[in-house]
């Protein structure tokens, strides 16, 4: 009976160990995720604006549509991929931003918030922007993930 006890113990272990969804395992159908680590010197004047909470920047060169920054207040920072999660990269998924809305040029016009990423209004139905980790370091803005 012990070795019985043992044996599930064993086997519920194994089943229940899962691989940490903290690797930015890709669930969304229409995005893959790419490789993004760079760096941001707020010394730059095209960064100034980060230096103050409320504003964004839009980096074009990196990420699948490009990335928007935001800063919430100068210790949280976001940053999220422009090309909307919930169609296939084409001509019209590149979002626009403007203030804390990002908006799909497409016919269905998808919003969404760049401080959370969620789809606005709320819908479960619809994906979240693919977010990217942000760490401030100084005058270092550093986005990877």
């Amino acid at each position: 009976m012990k070795s019985f006890l043992l044996s599930l113990l064993f086997v519920f272990t194994l089943v229940s160990c899962s691989k940490s969804n903290d690797d930015n395992t890709n669930i969304n159908p229409y995005l893959n995720v790419p490789s993004v680590n760079f760096s941001l010197s707020l010394n730059l004047p095209e960064y100034n604006p980060l230096k103050f909470p409320g504003n964004s920047v839009i980096i074009n060169n990196q990420g699948i549509k490009g990335i928007v920054i935001y800063n919430v207040n100068n210790d949280l920072y976001t940053a999220f991929e422009l090309s909307d999660p919930n169609h296939i990269p084409n001509s019209c998924s590149k979002m626009q931003v403007s203030g804390i809305v990002a908006t799909c040029q497409c016919d269905d016009e998808n919003k969404y918030d760049i401080v959370t990423g969620k789809y606005s209004p709320e819908d479960n139905s619809k994906y979240p922007m693919l977010q990217f980790r942000v760490v401030r370091d100084g005058n270092t803005i550093n986005v990877f993930n």
